[in-house]
């Protein structure tokens, strides 16, 4: 009984659902609402998805432009452990 409950509690609603979906729409403004109209929750998943993936890309080019500009300057011991330190972070 205790597990039927515990399970049912974990559910989420079709409005928490939805709430949820419109707080993703407004990441990406091309699926503005006030422009568009209604989004369909598949379209939003869709784009937020692929927000990501382009995220991702850039925090790789520019980890891979980091390590290039660190690489060819010569920084002493103290330095390359501040700057080890903030990336860290």
């Amino acid at each position: 009984m205790s597990s039927q409950r515990a399970t049912s509690s974990n559910k989420i609603t079709d409005d928490e659902l939805n709430a949820l979906i419109l707080r993703l729409q407004t990441v990406l403004p091309q699926l503005d609402q006030s422009r568009h109209g209604r989004v369909s929750a598949a379209k939003v998943l869709n784009e937020i998805c692929s927000y990501i993936r382009r995220l991702q890309n850039e925090v790789d080019g520019l980890s891979g432009r980091l390590s290039q500009r660190l690489d060819s300057i010569d920084l002493t011991g103290f330095d390359a452990e501040i700057v080890k330190d903030l990336l860290q972070q």
